[in-house]
């Protein structure tokens, strides 16, 4: 079976566009909605990223965690924030090279009742160099049976509810 290098999931959350993107584009902020990301040192943390910042993500599966190092490579407001992976590490990203990029898209969309954003969160493989045997056996190890592709739709499903839920709760207007 042939690997599936990007996965994409998408929600509708009754907000505006500039308000979902001002919140994502927060990446110490992201441990909210992930199920895996605890947030991000970042210089400055309640300031949406803009292109070319570097930060640290810190995460955790089960008891394991680790840090990457990230780059932000799309900062439109409103419209699109994306980042790639590029080093891991357990306490510091010390293994450089590509290993995922995150993108995500907000579309305004025909709601009866307020504005409504499509919210498509994007997940790419950047380990193109692996051999397909190789990626599988450790994204198993790694996912516990898994395939990247497949536990990150779990992820994303995840994270998107969560988005969701958040912007769309009680005092969500009031921020």
């Amino acid at each position: 079976m042939a690997r599936t290098f990007t996965v994409s999931r998408s929600i509708l959350v009754q907000a505006s566009p500039s308000e979902v993107y001002a919140q994502v584009s927060r990446p110490a902020q992201m441990g909210r909605w992930s199920p895996e990301n605890l947030g991000a040192t970042v210089p400055e943390p309640d300031e949406p990223a803009s292109v070319g910042l570097v930060f640290d993500g810190h995460n955790k599966r089960g008891a394991f965690r680790w840090t990457t190092r990230c780059t932000v490579t799309a900062a439109d407001p409103g419209s699109r924030f994306a980042f790639r992976v590029h080093a891991i590490g357990l306490k510091r990203p010390r293994l450089s090279a590509p290993i995922a990029t995150w993108e995500y898209r907000f579309e305004e969309e025909a709601g009866g009742a307020g504005v409504v954003t499509r919210v498509t969160e994007t997940w790419t493989d950047d380990r193109r160099s692996w051999p397909d045997f190789v990626a599988g056996v450790f994204d198993r190890i790694a996912t516990r049976g898994k395939t990247f592709a497949v536990f990150q739709v779990g992820n994303i499903d995840r994270t998107l509810r969560n988005l969701k839920r958040e912007l769309e709760g009680e005092g969500a207007r009031s921020r």
